[in-house]
């Protein structure tokens, strides 16, 4: 009998398959589309000298794309585990420049500190145990690590912040989840296919172990309006994990 996460990363392979040609379209909102967010991604890409970054989970590549064609100098490399993604990528033309491989997050198919950067964008909140794709991030990264993903403490109405907060850090999230979504994790919606309840924050301490410094980012223009900004103002964050600097 086939695992919950079995079923749910079948589930996901069966939405992308069949969302895979107007896949572009149907997230623009996201991350790679967020041009605020993207010139911070640049700058921190210049800042350190980057030769080489990593995409993991690049869709259809178009944000390999719009890497390399805003820094021509780069070698950018994307890895994608939908096979119907990598293709609709190569008939965009978005391999022309940066090569994809068809590959799981979980398992990199590369050697230690491959790339100078390793990024994501929008990704782990996909992913049942994010902290796996985490944790193979760092280790083919040799200068940063770029997260921008979402932060459940940020959404929802202030009430609902705290007490999700609250549940997380009296270890009580867990359970709380597992009622919310009938015992499944996970919930699925049309826009966003097949999603788990995740926050950057989830990752922070294992980033923070590897990086130097850690610069953190709102990802929605939300203003600082107390001490807990952006855990608790902002529905997305950038997470900028440098080592060396």
């Amino acid at each position: 009998m086939a695992s919950n996460q079995d079923s749910a990363v079948g589930i996901q392979r069966k939405y992308y398959t069949e969302t895979a040609e107007r896949y572009e379209r149907m997230h623009e909102h996201e991350t790679t589309g967020d041009e605020f967010g993207m010139k911070i991604v640049h700058s921190i890409l210049r800042l350190i000298d980057a030769r080489s970054v990593l995409d993991v989970g690049t869709a259809t590549g178009r944000g390999v794309r719009d890497l390399k064609e805003s820094l021509p100098d780069l070698f950018v490399c994307g890895v994608e585990p939908v096979a119907a993604l990598v293709k609709q990528a190569v008939i965009s033309g978005n391999t022309a420049s940066s090569p994809i491989l068809c590959g799981s997050g979980e398992a990199l198919p590369f050697a230690d500190a491959s790339f100078d950067a390793v990024c994501e964008f929008a990704v782990l909140h996909h992913v049942a145990n994010p902290n796996a794709v985490v944790k193979e991030m760092l280790r083919v990264a040799r200068k940063a690590v770029l997260i921008a993903d979402s932060n459940r403490f940020g959404q929802g109405a202030h009430i609902a912040r705290l007490c999700k907060l609250a549940l997380y850090k009296s270890g009580l999230w867990g359970a709380f989840n597992y009622l919310r979504t009938s015992g499944k994790g996970y919930q699925i919606t049309e826009g966003d296919g097949l999603a788990y309840s995740y926050s950057v924050y989830d990752s922070l301490d294992l980033i923070s172990q590897w990086a130097d410094r850690v610069i953190l980012i709102p990802s929605t223009g939300a203003k600082a309006t107390s001490w807990f900004h952006p855990l608790l103002s902002s529905e997305g964050v950038l997470v900028c994990a440098l080592k060396g600097f």
